[in-house]
């Protein structure tokens, strides 16, 4: 339970970050102190950056990242190949590999995986958009960068099925990433390796 001050703005302020993962009460308490602490143009500031957030994000129209446009800055980019499509859970993996250095083509940020215990299906996460995309223009190679876990090898099986009737390269990253392991935590040198060490998906199917 959260401490009630005698300010029902104070109160307001503690619960709304006390709603996110990972902030539990006593650390919601002292950020809105350590925010109080701030002269009156900083917390004004701090307040428009997240309304920004939802007046001004966009997500990309392509891979589905994080955008101020209709085109994020990756897709935009013409250094980086259409042939490569990296295949990833969520941003934060999208930020993972891109700060290894190894990675030259476009993302595909499915926002999920499939999760029958939590009543995600493939309809619930961009693989019907990942689908389109591929049918659309087929590249050369697609990396399934999902986490090692039961739910991630799930939706790399069914994205690869949906895919088989097409002339395209699946793989997989490397095993340097341990099972159970989730890309966004996974250090820079060991997910930088098991992208440049990927292998063809169809070869981890025999090992299971």
């Amino acid at each position: 339970m959260i401490q009630q001050i005698s300010s029902s703005s104070f109160n307001n302020a503690v619960e709304k970050l006390a709603s996110l993962p990972g902030i539990g009460n006593k650390t919601a308490l002292r950020l809105v102190l350590q925010i109080l602490n701030r002269d009156q143009q900083e917390i004004e500031e701090f307040g428009k950056a997240f309304i920004g957030l939802s007046e001004q994000i966009q997500y990309c129209n392509s891979c589905f990242n994080i955008s101020d446009t209709s085109t994020c800055s990756l897709c935009a980019n013409p250094t980086r190949s259409d042939d490569l499509i990296c295949v990833v859970e969520n941003i934060l993996d999208v930020i993972a590999i891109e700060k290894t250095n190894q990675f030259s083509g476009k993302f595909h940020v499915l926002g999920g995986i499939i999760s029958p215990m939590e009543g995600i299906g493939p309809n619930d996460i961009k693989i019907p958009e990942l689908i389109e995309r591929v049918n659309a223009n087929p590249p050369k190679e697609i990396i399934m960068a999902l986490s090692t876990t039961m739910e991630g090898d799930a939706t790399n099986f069914y994205i690869y099925k949906k895919l088989a009737h097409l002339e395209v390269n699946v793989t997989t990253i490397a095993r340097g990433v341990g099972i159970g392991d989730e890309i966004e935590y996974t250090d820079e040198l060991t997910l930088g390796r098991s992208l440049l060490n990927r292998i063809p998906f169809k070869n981890t199917l025999t090992l299971k």
